[in-house]
């Protein structure tokens, strides 16, 4: 694909070929992904319970809460019509259309990155400065963070859309994935996935490692092994979400600029894994690890007892 000049034409709508080669499969694929209503239910049990709950009002869940509707938003901007490819073969989606879940695919992962690093600052504080995390983390510095993080990420990802309005599509209007993915939609852009990969996955990948290297420091320094063992055990869940969220995305990413030699639908399911895993496995992490969320889901009958009364 070539770089055309802004008045470049462009097709009307895309086809979205789902996972090529597998076609024969689509209907099997489909069932891990109707997970996608896992994603929902345990999102929105997440928000509506954090919301209700004044225990909850918390730095640490606060920032959970803004993770589960990153994840909400994540889902919902791709797996409708991924499931809509493989169960009514309804491939075509309109130009602009495209470009709109593009950006929201994208804007989303970056927000949940900057969301990830500020719960391993959290982290930092509450263990390492555990005197002053109430100043700290005060509710005007969590909107702050919030806003940075929406900020970044809409910043970066505008220009995209834009780009590729700029090129010829002389492959014509077929998408080899089931999602509009930058990367599968032009070549030349793969210049500019690296550079934004670049700056915010590595960027911010560093700092959280940073902070877990001050967390361990200060956790050894604790002179009871139970002391320990329970602040480490506070950062359980942060380390499986990060885990959930960088590491298919690491994967695809190298997959897709080293291993170009591998089928098609490698690459595609290891794209839709990172999309569908962390949404769907954030809620069960937290749920199981956090106590106050498990203490808050269980006291949700007795509330509607109460009520009833």
């Amino acid at each position: 694909m070539s770089a055309s000049n802004i008045t470049s034409t462009h097709p009307t709508s895309f086809l979205l070929m789902g996972i090529p080669g597998l076609e024969h499969l689509h209907i099997w694929i489909s069932i891990p992904f109707s997970a996608y209503t896992l994603a929902l239910l345990g999102n929105c049990t997440l928000l509506l319970i954090t919301q209700a709950d004044a225990a909850l009002h918390e730095p640490t869940y606060l920032f959970l809460a803004m993770l589960a509707a990153i994840d909400l938003v994540l889902s919902s901007s791709a797996l409708p019509k991924m499931l809509a490819i493989f169960w009514f073969r309804d491939r075509e989606i309109n130009f602009f259309a495209c470009l709109v879940q593009m950006f929201f695919l994208h804007s989303f992962s970056i927000m949940e990155s900057a969301v990830l690093l500020a719960m391993a600052f959290d982290h930092y504080v509450a263990i390492c400065k555990p005197l002053h995390y109430t100043t700290v983390l005060t509710g005007s510095l969590i909107t702050k963070i919030g806003m940075a993080a929406v900020a970044r990420a809409v910043t970066l990802m505008t220009p995209l859309p834009f780009l590729l309005r700029c090129f010829h599509y002389c492959r014509g209007p077929v998408i080899a994935h089931c999602y509009c993915e930058h990367m599968a939609v032009v070549s030349f852009n793969n210049i500019y996935g690296i550079a934004v990969a670049m700056f915010i996955g590595v960027l911010d990948l560093f700092f959280i490692i940073l902070s877990y290297i001050f967390i361990l420091q200060a956790v050894l320094e604790l002179s009871s092994q139970k002391a320990r063992y329970k602040a480490f055990g506070t950062c359980v869940s942060h380390i499986g979400a990060i885990l959930a969220f960088y590491t298919p995305s690491v994967i695809s990413s190298v997959m897709h600029r080293v291993a170009r030699c591998a089928a098609p639908h490698v690459h595609i399911l290891l794209a839709n894994f990172y999309l569908l895993f962390p949404p769907m496995v954030n809620p069960i992490i937290y749920g199981v690890k956090t106590k106050q969320i498990r203490d808050s889901l269980g006291s949700i009958p007795e509330k509607g007892c109460v009520n009833r009364e």
